[in-house]
């Protein structure tokens, strides 16, 4: 059954478009593990309607979400229209701030893995000495923890730590990562996660090897994870949601 034959009618086709895609993200991250029972959040701009962003509810696991449950909000994280679940509160707390501001961050995401964590929680932050983090040289910031991301002054204050990198490491908290679109946002924090999960195996072994910086800045233009040519990260994404269509299907209801 295609998407436009699915699509209930209060949505318009590319708003319901959009709200498959982003179920499909947050199904592939319940099967990746990048889930954290009910919290985190992946927030998406609603085509043709800027000041709109689409975000999980608050109360359901991942794997639980659909394109029809989820919650469209305003800037000011006020739900738009009917829905059935709130939203978390830490959900637009800096969410809201880096889209109302960064006019291309139509995804944000934010996860609290266990590898991403840990390398937050180290004073070096991320080191530049694998395959992955070499391809996130220079995109990357950092914000100071502050507690409970709960307060939406904070948001502010993220946004101004990004200093424009499309990926803020919040210190002792997890990463979000901001990007043009959904999959670009998504082959983003697969580089952080995988980025991280090597540090984090690498450093119990001893030193770690240093990499060249022309050689880092040769890996960052070479990457196909965002290179148009090789779909822009668009082809991954794909495949991953064809992985989620025979493990957990029905996000798209």
């Amino acid at each position: 059954m295609s998407v436009a034959s699915m699509r209930p009618s209060r949505f318009t086709e590319s708003e319901w478009q959009a709200r498959v895609k982003l179920a499909a993200a947050y199904r592939i991250f319940a099967h990746l593990g990048w889930a954290e029972l009910i919290y985190n959040h992946i927030s998406l701009r609603v085509p043709d309607e800027p000041e709109h962003f689409l975000i999980n509810p608050f109360g359901l696991h991942y794997s639980e979400v659909t394109a029809s449950n989820l919650v469209k909000v305003n800037g000011r994280a006020e739900i738009v229209g009917h829905s059935d679940w709130d939203i978390n509160p830490a959900a637009f707390a800096f969410h809201g701030a880096i889209h109302a501001q960064v006019s291309d961050a139509h995804c944000v995401m934010h996860v609290h893995t266990t590898p991403t964590l840990a390398v937050c929680c180290t004073e070096e932050g991320l080191s530049y000495t694998n395959f992955y983090a070499a391809q996130l040289w220079n995109q990357v910031a950092y914000h100071d923890f502050e507690g409970i991301t709960v307060h939406q002054d904070e948001g502010e204050r993220i946004l101004a730590s990004a200093q424009g990198k499309r990926v803020l490491l919040l210190r002792n908290h997890g990463p979000v990562v901001m990007g043009p679109t959904l999959a670009q946002a998504f082959n983003l924090m697969w580089l952080v996660q995988r980025a991280c999960e090597v540090q984090v195996a690498s450093q119990a072994l001893g030193t770690l090897r240093p990499i060249p910086v022309p050689v880092l800045e040769k890996c960052v233009r070479d990457s196909l994870n965002f290179n148009p040519n090789t779909g822009a990260g668009e082809d991954s994404f794909a495949a991953m949601q064809r992985l989620i269509d025979r493990h957990n299907p029905g996000y798209d209801l």
